[in-house]
């Protein structure tokens, strides 16, 4: 028993001792069951969640589509369209009915092809509408030709987008595009779908279809081509605007030699084909503008272009292509008054001159005209009220960049003086000039920013300095890296466009508060219920004692006091505020370009009420031809003189208001607890009352007796018996004084057919004078004739021992806008330091003070009127010093560094 019991233990420590040794070679067991069966339940729960989520997949994905509209040929092949509506609500315009070339697929050149397969869709002839290849592939693009040279989307898909859907990235869309691309493909050859996106796809602007580019942008037909040409179309429309050849040929080109690069990978071209193209310069073959066509037919087209390039920036130019509604700000009554102002060609002084103006609404940012040259037209030409972004602005800058800054920092009042002396910019011995040379010794801002002196408006800036200056400017949509002494007066650096000029000078009328100028109110894409909005919101740019205060001394500026700069700018009974400006060739360019000494580039003018904020630019396309006369130097100042008055005739314009963080100190204004410690608040009385404006001003023509009939009504406070002072404009012609009766109806006898009238009433009692009313009529005709309406004159009382003005006129017509604003704009081309161009110190924004007979009605020794000055000056104007011609003074201030 004991040998048995002995040999189970033997047995058992024999397979303990085996059971040890597999254990050392082993290593360690881990128990098996409870983790085994964590694993697979894992691994079944993924299988599980993976089959839901591929059957919820599919099921959304089926209703989706069966939801998916269905294949209709007509809109496969011909561009949705996209519709305009003005403020108003109504259709303006609609995009996508336009003519265009349809070319088919036979008569596509290889070459065209090859480019749009290479860069849209290299796969195209191999996939069945989604190619999931191309997917990873086009990340792998991005990375190695830059950032978009490729998208995912193959040609198919872009059809069904462009034709039935939204370009809203939502699940729904996606499902039904990847349906119907599948569906495409069934019932259509590659050849007919390669068709379909050749002949809808969007180019630019309003140009459709590769055949239609072809056309448009090179005069030719497809097939006579070259390489270059073919890649840059094949580009296009990625980003049509972006990369439209005229308006950006740099961003163009670089477009195009990428699809050249993706045409050499693809081995559709060799690589010394693929060099030889690149080096192609971009406008070789370009038609010249005066041999472009028009793409279409449409009213208000350079507001249209101002949108359209909104919607770009807003990455939304390629939903036109699907079809959205647009809703804009257009005012239609503003935009005719403005086109029909800039193709009048006699409100121009030369054939060839043109201008750049923009009509933005004070209180809220919103684009209400657009003016952008003159007889603009659809997709041509420049738009100079948007484009204009490599001119400088003069003298405009100085009530954004030197005194709106002081006052909201230092809170300057607008009696603060400062000393008119000669003086250099910092750290250099370049000498800082005036228009006229001389210098008035110590003088009020207000005086400074009407008279538009150069050196206060330096010593401004220096006193606000650099980084408040920026930062004022940057809350008014200017943002500039780089600030110099010579921005200070419109010569640096800083550039700005019309629009932004407008809306810039918008926020002084509105109380400091700044809206960026837009175009468009919101889009509403294809299914009627998804909207993006476009409105930008208001921001506080400035207090309102700086708005004020501000506008206060831009009152002056076109106003008749002695050397007012911008008196032609003046519409009587309406409450305006503006600033002109005038820029400067350097010495150099006057020298290389072989200009006249009275040459400068550009003039301007900004003004507002507070309704309405306009800003003009006026000079060549050629910056090397100069503005010489008078006459085209206050052209900015008349032409918004004529649309600001028309366009305010149709609507009620407050003046402006005081608010009561401003004390008034006799003519000065200042920050509410910076006034003079004697000061004693003024107590009004309680019986008086503002006199009120004329009302119900109404206009009837007479087609009998060629008359037109006014009445009014008037609501007299008190025993204030007053006067009416009856004023027309013709044809925004300067307002001319009619009659001062006591009457409430005037009878304007010799109207003529074709012509607009714009009549304002004002009220007038003792010191006392209205707002005005105002009403607009227009004698219908068959066939109008344009009127030819002279130059406003302006009437400036004479110091007889005044040093004649340089810019005095000599043909009668200046209004005072001859601000030679010392805007080089190549300050700093001569001056890679950044410092201030040795020939742009001598700006002038003055106007013409010694030109005070405009009218033939000055005083007793200033009755030419011709504009030749006083008879005081006629014995100086053969003269070799500084109180000379306006010939010899220019070539005095040329000369000066």
């Amino acid at each position: 028993m004991d040998q048995q019991v002995n040999s189970r233990q033997q047995r058992k420590q024999l397979e303990e001792q085996q059971r040890k040794r597999h254990t050392k070679k082993k290593g360690p067991r881990e128990p098996k069951g409870p983790k085994r069966s964590l694993i697979k339940k894992i691994i079944i729960a993924i299988l599980a969640l993976g089959i839901a989520i591929f059957a919820i997949g599919a099921t959304v994905f089926a209703i989706y589509a069966a939801q998916a509209p269905k294949l209709d040929e007509e809109l496969l092949k011909d561009p949705v369209s996209s519709k305009f509506y003005d403020a108003n609500g109504k259709v303006f315009y609609t995009m996508g009915d336009q003519q265009r070339e349809h070319v088919k697929y036979q008569d596509i050149p290889a070459g065209m092809r090859d480019a749009i397969i290479a860069t849209e869709d290299s796969r195209f002839f191999e996939h069945h509408g989604i190619d999931f290849i191309r997917l990873g592939g086009s990340v792998l693009a991005n990375f190695r030709y830059g950032f978009g040279s490729q998208g995912g989307s193959t040609l198919t898909q872009q059809v069904i987008k462009n034709s039935f859907l939204s370009g809203e990235k939502t699940l729904k869309r996606k499902a039904q595009e990847a349906y119907l691309s599948i569906q495409l493909e069934r019932e259509y050859s590659k050849e007919e779908i390669f068709e379909m996106y050749f002949n809808k796809v969007l180019m630019s602007g309003r140009i459709y279809g590769f055949g239609t580019a072809a056309k448009y942008f090179y005069g030719k037909d497809l097939k006579d081509l070259t390489l270059d040409e073919e890649a840059l179309l094949a580009g296009m429309p990625q980003a049509p605007n972006a990369y439209n050849p005229f308006k950006n040929p740099e961003r163009a080109e670089k477009r195009r030699n990428i699809v050249l690069g993706l045409m050499y990978q693809h081995k559709k071209i060799t690589k010394e084909e693929m060099e030889a193209a690149q080096k192609v310069d971009v406008r070789k073959g370009l038609l010249p503008e005066s041999k472009r066509k028009t793409a279409s037919t449409s009213k208000y087209d350079a507001f249209i272009d101002v949108a359209l390039k909104e919607l770009a920036e807003n990455g939304d130019e390629k939903a036109l292509e699907e079809g959205v509604n647009v809703y804009t700000t257009l005012d239609p009554t503003a935009q005719k008054v403005v086109e029909k102002t800039m193709n009048n060609s006699a409100n121009f002084p030369t054939k060839d001159i043109q201008a750049g103006l923009s009509v933005i609404d004070t209180q809220t940012g919103a684009i209400v005209a657009v003016g952008g040259g003159r007889n603009y037209g659809p997709e041509r030409g420049f738009n100079y009220a948007e484009a204009l972004t490599n001119r400088q602005p003069g003298s405009t800058m100085k009530p954004l960049i030197d005194y709106g800054p002081a006052i909201e920092n230092l809170k300057w009042s607008t009696g603060q003086t400062i000393v008119d002396e000669p003086m250099t910019y910092t750290g250099t011995n370049q000498q800082i000039n005036n228009f006229d040379h001389q210098y008035k010794g110590t003088i009020t801002i207000r005086q400074a920013l009407y008279n538009s002196r150069n050196i206060p408006a330096i010593k401004t800036f220096k006193e606000v300095g650099t980084d408040k200056a920026k930062s004022f400017i940057k809350n008014l949509g200017i943002d500039a890296n780089n600030v110099t002494e010579s921005d200070a007066i419109g010569g640096g650096k800083i550039n700005l466009s019309p629009i932004e000029m407008a809306g810039a000078y918008a926020a002084f009328g509105n109380n400091g508060i700044y809206t960026k100028p837009h175009a468009i109110k919101k889009i509403v894409y294809r299914d009627g219920k998804t909207a993006k909005s476009y409105t930008p919101d208001p921001v506080p740019a400035m207090s309102d004692y700086t708005a004020y205060m501000v506008t206060d001394m831009l009152r002056d500026v076109v106003s008749s006091k002695y050397g007012a700069s911008g008196t032609a700018a003046g519409i009587p009974g309406l409450d305006v505020a503006g600033k002109t400006g005038t820029t400067n060739y350097s010495t150099q360019q006057f020298n290389d370009y072989g200009l006249p000494a009275t040459a400068v580039p550009d003039s301007w003018f900004a003004g507002y009420t507070s309704k309405y904020s306009i800003a003009v630019w006026s000079g060549y396309a050629d910056y090397k031809t100069p503005i010489t006369t008078s006459a085209e130097r206050v052209l900015p100042q008349q032409l918004f003189r004529t649309v600001m008055s028309q366009i305010s005739a149709y609507t009620q314009t407050p003046n402006f208001q005081q608010p009561s963080s401003v004390v008034r100190v006799g003519n000065e204004l200042y920050v509410k607890g910076q006034q003079p410690v004697s000061y004693t608040p003024k107590v009004e009385k309680k019986d008086t009352q503002k006199l009120n404006a004329p009302t119900g001003l109404k206009a009837s023509y007479d087609d009998q007796s060629k008359a037109i009939n006014l009445s009014w009504s008037h609501d007299a406070s008190g025993d204030v018996s007053p006067k009416f002072k009856v004023s027309v404009s013709v044809d925004g012609g300067g307002s001319q004084t009619l009659t001062e009766t006591s009457n409430t109806s005037f009878t304007y006898n010799g109207a003529e057919v074709g012509k607009t009238y714009v009549f304002s009433v004002v009220a007038v009692a003792g010191d006392q004078t209205s707002s005005a009313a105002t009403t607009t009529i227009q004698i219908q005709a068959s066939t109008p004739k344009p009127d030819v309406t002279k130059p406003d004159q302006t009437e400036t009382p004479t110091s007889p021992d005044q040093t004649q003005d340089p810019n005095k006129p000599t043909d009668g017509n200046n209004q005072g806008n001859t601000d030679n604003s010392n805007g080089n704009t190549n300050t700093d081309q001569n001056n890679p330091n950044d410092q201030p161009n040795q020939g742009n110190s001598n700006g002038n924004d003055n106007g013409n003070p010694s030109n005070n007979n405009g009218n033939g009605n000055g005083n007793s020794s200033n009755n030419n009127g011709n504009g030749n000055g006083n008879e005081k000056n006629k014995a100086n104007l053969n003269s070799v010093n500084r109180k000379t011609t306006p010939d010899q003074q220019f070539q005095n201030q040329s000369q000066t560094q």
